[in-house]
């Protein structure tokens, strides 16, 4: 679920992940926000919002998964 906007926090702005945030975790929130999302119980700002987090969550995978990638190309060499 998408933190609630601050002030700090308006839409557009880069979203930050923890570079250590667990593969696994990343999958479970990112499922858990297309689920709200798609449940239409957010607001506009707050789907917003949750898109946002969401790219950024599959960013995140998307680089984990590469680096696991080049490491067994490292081990079969």
């Amino acid at each position: 679920m998408p933190a609630k906007k601050s002030e700090s926090q308006k839409p557009g702005l880069e979203i930050t992940i923890d570079p250590d945030l667990r593969y696994e975790q990343a999958v479970r929130e990112l499922e858990k926000l297309i689920s709200d999302m798609e449940s239409g119980k957010f607001s506009l700002e707050e789907t917003l919002l949750a898109y946002q987090r969401g790219t950024a969550l599959l960013k995140h995978c998307q680089g984990v998964l590469a680096q696991v990638e080049q490491q067994v190309r490292v081990f079969e060499a």
